[in-house]
């Protein structure tokens, strides 16, 4: 049977049916109702490499990708790897036109220091969006959680993302960074080392700095600006709808 696009009132039963769902029971559903039109986009962080864990017993098949900006660290290069190892899930690169060579060459240097939302959008946004329209997937699978952002905490388990025009699923958005680590250490999960030197959340290595004692988990994200996200997450207005 063919998987349909889900509708408003769709969203809105499942969003109030699995609010209180443990991941793994909202990653069933998410499977169920839309594989094999079903994408998870990871930046490899401690969170989406949970996902992953979960995604390998319930549905290993999903389509699973990576931005590489070709800014990020080796060690999350080197994590895509041990994921493939472990898990047996080859986690696609989905890469900018340019490389960060020629990027750089056309604008007459990196852009992340002076435009850094420019850069996210040309290495992030952009190809995401072409790669959406390649993988034509109906919903796609994100690993937010609520505490960690305004944007973020606007967010539902199950909605209607405007940016992409497809259901967002966010299974971990009401765990908290403590119910991460435990299930990473109980379950042996992979995790980029970086997590041990003070770095809580990791984008690209010009634009994420450690984090010192008592600062915010993402004080380390685009230090010194006001820019806390790249803009995949951020909460968009449309013709009166929310994401």
């Amino acid at each position: 049977m063919s998987v349909q696009q889900a509708t408003t009132e769709d969203i809105a039963e499942a969003n109030e049916r699995l609010r209180t769902a443990s991941p793994q029971t909202v990653l069933q559903w998410a499977a169920e109702r839309f594989h094999p039109r079903l994408l998870m986009a990871t930046a490899f962080g401690a969170e989406g490499c949970c996902i992953i864990h979960m995604l390998a017993e319930i549905q290993p098949a999903t389509t699973v990708i990576n931005l590489d900006t070709g800014y990020q660290f080796p060690e999350t290069l080197e994590l895509r790897e041990r994921i493939k190892d472990k898990y047996g899930i080859e986690v696609e690169y989905i890469r900018p036109e340019l490389t960060v060579a020629e990027y750089e060459a056309e604008h007459g240097g990196p852009l992340y220091s002076h435009r850094p939302d420019q850069c996210c959008y040309d290495r992030k946004i952009l190809p995401l969006r072409l790669a959406v329209e390649r993988i034509a997937p109906l919903a796609w699978i994100s690993a937010i959680r609520k505490d960690q952002t305004t944007d973020r905490g606007k967010a539902e388990v199950v909605q209607w993302d405007t940016k992409f025009n497809l259901v967002k699923v966010n299974p971990l958005l009401n765990w908290t960074k403590k119910d991460v680590w435990g299930f990473i250490h109980k379950n042996d999960v992979p995790y980029n080392p970086l997590h041990d030197r003070d770095y809580p959340s990791i984008g690209c290595w010009p634009c994420t700095r450690p984090v010192a004692a008592g600062e915010d988990d993402r004080a380390g994200r685009w230090a010194g600006k006001v820019k806390k996200e790249c803009g995949l997450h951020v909460i968009e207005v449309k013709d009166g709808e929310g994401i």
